[in-house]
Formats: C-alpha cells, sequence, structure tokens
C-alpha cells in the first residue's frame, strides 16, 4: 500500500489515489491531556477515516483528524477540512486554519518529529506569518474556492483569534486563483472583507486593509475596483491607529485605486517628510496618475533619498516619455544606490533600455528587493531579456528571477521557466514549478 508521510507531497499526485493512501502517525505525538486515549491510537490510520472523523460529534475525535491531516499535509484533506473552519470549538478551528495553510505552503511544517525517540518540536503553522511571507510561500496546488469561501465565514467567528487568523489565512491563500476565478472571488469577497474595516478591534482593521491591499492588488485584466471597496480603504486613511493608517496607504497603491488620490494627495501635502510623506508619495506612485506628475517632479529635488526615488518611480509609471530628461538630471548627480536603481527602472519603461543593470542588481543584497520588484513590473512583454539572469551561477538570482517572473503575470514567460524545473538547485526546481502553475492558473479561462 502506498504510504503518505507527513509533509510530503508527489508531484503526480492524483484525487483518485484517495483510497490508497494513509496518513502516517509514525511521527505524530499528541498530549494525553487532551486526548486520554491518545495511547490506544493505531499506528495507522487510512484517509478516509481520518476525513470521517472531521464530522465525529467527538470534540476530540475531531481535533485528531484535524491534527493528522495537518501534520500530513494531504492536498485531498482540503475539501474536507473546509468544514471545519467553523467548527463550534475555537480550538478545533485554529487547527483547522493552520491545516489548510499547511496543505498549499510550498515547504509544509511538520510541527513535530520524533528524531532519535525525542520529539522535536518544530514552528507552528500561524497565518500571519505565511501572509507576511508573500504569495512565494505558497506552492504550485490550486486552492479551492470552497476553502476560501468557508475562510472568509470564518473570519466573521465571535472569537477574534479565530477571526484574524481566519482572515489573514484567507489573504495568503486567496492570491493564487486567476482568470475568471479570480474576478468571481474579487467581486464576491471584497464586500466581505472591507466590512471588516467597521470592525471597534485595531487588530481586525489592519489585518482587513493589508488583505485587501494583497487580494486586490491590480493585475492586468483585473477590472476596476468596486467602490464599496476602495472607499472602504479610503476611510482607514483617517483611522486613529497609525498601522492601520498605513497599511490603509499601501493598500491604495497596490489597489492603485484612482479615487484614492486626492487623499494621499492631502496627506503627503500635510506630512512632508518622513514615513508617513514617504507613504503615501509611494501609493500615488503606483496609482501613477497624470495630475500626480508636478508633485512627482518637484521630488525629484527633495533631500530625501526615499522620496527621490519614490518620485521617479511615479514618473516612470505614467509612460511619458518626455520625462526621461528631468530623471536623467537628477540621476546624473545621484549618489544613492537606491535611487540610482530606480532611474535605471525609468529608463526600461520610458526609454525601453536593457533590463540588465535592473536584474543585475539583484545580487546586491542592499537593493535586492528593490530590484526584485521591479523585475516583477517590467517583466510583461519582456521575458526573454531575462535569459542571462536564468542561467546565473548564483543560484539565488535563479530564484529571483522565477519567482518575479511567476507573479509578473506573462504566461510568456513559461518557455523560459520551464527548464528550470529540472534545475541543480533544489530551491530553483520548486520555484519554476510554482511560477508555472502560477502562470498556468492566472492564463486559464482568460486575463
Amino acid at each position: 500500500m502506498r504510504m503518505l508521510r507527513a509533509g510530503r507531497r508527489g508531484r503526480g499526485w492524483t484525487p483518485t489515489m484517495a483510497g490508497t493512501l494513509v496518513v502516517a502517525l509514525a511521527i505524530f505525538v499528541c498530549s494525553r491531556a487532551a486526548y486520554p486515549a491518545a495511547s490506544a491510537l493505531p499506528a495507522q490510520v487510512p484517509f478516509e477515516q481520518a476525513a470521517q472523523d472531521l464530522a465525529s460529534p467527538d470534540s476530540g475525535t475531531r481535533m485528531r483528524a484535524v491534527q493528522l491531516l495537518k501534520q500530513a499535509a494531504y492536498p485531498e484533506a482540503a475539501i474536507p477540512l473546509a468544514a471545519t473552519l467553523t467548527d463550534p470549538q475555537d480550538a478545533i478551528q485554529l487547527e483547522a486554519i493552520a491545516a489548510e495553510l499547511n496543505i498549499f505552503l510550498a515547504d509544509p511544517i511538520v510541527p513535530k518529529k520524533r528524531v532519535a525517540l525525542v520529539v522535536e518540536v518544530r514552528s507552528a503553522v500561524q497565518a500571519e506569518p505565511a501572509f507576511a511571507a508573500g504569495p512565494g510561500a505558497l506552492g504550485p496546488r490550486p486552492v479551492p474556492i470552497e476553502v476560501l469561501t468557508a475562510l472568509r465565514t470564518a473570519a466573521r467567528d465571535d472569537n477574534p483569534r479565530v477571526a484574524i487568523e481566519a482572515l489573514y489565512a484567507f489573504g495568503a491563500l486567496a492570491v493564487q486563483p486567476g482568470g475568471v476565478v479570480r474576478r468571481d472571488l474579487l467581486r464576491l469577497a471584497g464586500p466581505d472583507v472591507a466590512a471588516f474595516i467597521g470592525s471597534s478591534d485595531p487588530a481586525m482593521r489592519f489585518a482587513a486593509v493589508r488583505v485587501l491591499g494583497r487580494v486586490f492588488a491590480r493585475r492586468a485584466g483585473d477590472e476596476e475596483v468596486e467602490s464599496t471597496v476602495g472607499d472602504a480603504v479610503i476611510t482607514a486613511l483617517n483611522d486613529n491607529d497609525r498601522a492601520v493608517k498605513s497599511a490603509a496607504m499601501l493598500a491604495l497603491g497596490a489597489m492603485r485605486y484612482d479615487r484614492g488620490v486626492q487623499a494621499l494627495t492631502d496627506l503627503f501635502a500635510y506630512y512632508g517628510k518622513g514615513e508617513a510623506a514617504e507613504r503615501a508619495l509611494d501609493a500615488l506612485a503606483h496609482i501613477a496618475r497624470p495630475t500626480s506628475a508636478p508633485l512627482f517632479t518637484a521630488q525629484l529635488a527633495s533631500r530625501s533619498a526615499a522620496l527621490r526615488g519614490i518620485a521617479i518611480e511615479g514618473l516612470a509609471r505614467l509612460g511619458d516619455r518626455t520625462q526621461l530628461p528631468a530623471i536623467q538630471a537628477a540621476i546624473d548627480k545621484e549618489r544613492d544606490p537606491a535611487v540610482t536603481l530606480a532611474g535605471a527602472f525609468a529608463q526600461v519603461l520610458l526609454g525601453n533600455a536593457a533590463t540588465d543593470q535592473v536584474s543585475d542588481s539583484l545580487g546586491r543584497p542592499r537593493v535586492r528587493d528593490q530590484a526584485k520588484r521591479y523585475v516583477v513590473e517590467m517583466a510583461p512583454g519582456r521575458t526573454t531579456t531575462f535569459a542571462h539572469q536564468l542561467l546565473d551561477s548564483d543560484a539565488q538570482i535563479r530564484l529571483d528571477v522565477v519567482d518575479a517572473l511567476g507573479l509578473a503575470g506573462d504566461p510568456a514567460a513559461m518557455a523560459a521557466i520551464e527548464p528550470l524545473i529540472a534545475d541543480r538547485d533544489p530551491q530553483v526546481a520548486r520555484a519554476a514549478e510554482r511560477a508555472v502553475a502560477r502562470l498556468s492558473q492566472s492564463n486559464r479561462g482568460g486575463r
């Protein structure tokens, strides 16, 4: 009988294998206090039995089944587990949320592992860290819509901890669908998540704004953000909690919500300098509306390197080639490497320059993250220009370019990425597999 080991999933997995697979318990250790009958557990439990136990009237049996499936990270468990996301027991809900996340993580976590007869406790599966890690933390498997719907329902739970965990889990997993599935998801989920911005709990408001910014981050083919969603984020700009207000600025920029331009411009004028001003200008630079051009041009002479760099990005995204002389004049006397890199980014978008100056910066730790963001933006229509970096001797550079091309959403990149599924570095190979799956899902059903 073929065995399913905790945290391991074969690439050739198919749903029809469910009847022959079992969940291995050799490394599972549970608390006698929580489960008095733990010592009587069998060495192995068939998947069908574990799935059936999810509906047991006994809470201990349900908890044990959820924990087994969480540790196994078994793909077919995703839909059966969705029912336990709204379990009457808070502890079971939290375990179910963790189980759903663990199924779709690129590197599933084994919470407990027996090494030489000693139980070694690993990191817990938590939603916010998974969310904060970004889309690259997810593996290639598609997330069933039933799971995303159940997580949104669980986010309305009376227990704040359960609600926030469910909301972050939704935000982490909901970035994966593409095409028609994504458009339907955004239409249904937007009002649900936006309603949480009215919560009395600042942690829930913060989570809601962050999730909206992540899930509704503008992609090619997306429809305009509904006003009920975008305007809810605008109201968060007036939140008394600084973290919520800051997250709202970032979200409006990611969503490229036009109606937020005036409010963000007013906030920049109010703050003038400092982190809050940088976030407001950054949001405007991502929305990139022609009315912001004078503001960006004025900031080219700012004493703040951060504001100068953001202003260059904003002018680049406007797509107005007449801005190139002003950008070049600013770069000619620039010494800050981050601002110089922003200038190279602008030269690509406005002057059709080679992408090498940006992509080669992936090898410079100080500006690596900035360069990776730029590669994501530059990649659509330019995927062939990254062939050199995909063959780089530095595995980290190959990994960064593969991740960026996968996030860029241009299906033309698949031809360049697919050979790296056989890369000698296992991390690059897994990243290539994820990227190809993401691009395939984005293109399925149209963009």
